[in-house]
């Protein structure tokens, strides 16, 4: 079994929770790299993170969080397909991003 180097960029707010400095971690990951892979990983390293990105029974995404991978919204993909080739090499970064709802003024 291959492990792959991931590099994950998350919110502010989570790698301070997580008590990181910068914006950037890595994990690795063994293949094949899934979200569920990088998300699981994570949470087993930050035990502050989990809950934060999804829910604790369902595992579902969180509301207001997005995933992107090579700049495509990987948010409503299954988490158990493959990431890019880029992001499993840690060419590219996972982004985790905070949604922001808009409104009317």
């Amino acid at each position: 079994m291959s492990v792959q180097r991931v590099r994950v960029e998350l919110p502010l707010h989570l790698m301070r929770l997580a008590n990181l400095s910068g914006h950037e971690t890595t994990l690795d990951i063994a293949a094949p790299v899934t979200l569920r892979a990088v998300l699981d990983e994570l949470e087993r390293r930050f035990p502050a993170l989990e809950g934060t990105m999804r829910d604790h029974v369902t595992k579902k995404r969180r509301d207001f969080l997005r995933f992107f991978a090579c700049e495509e919204d990987w948010s409503h993909q299954s988490p158990d397909a493959p990431l890019p080739n880029a992001i499993a090499n840690g060419t590219e970064p996972l982004l985790v991003i905070g949604a922001i709802a808009g409104g009317s003024f």
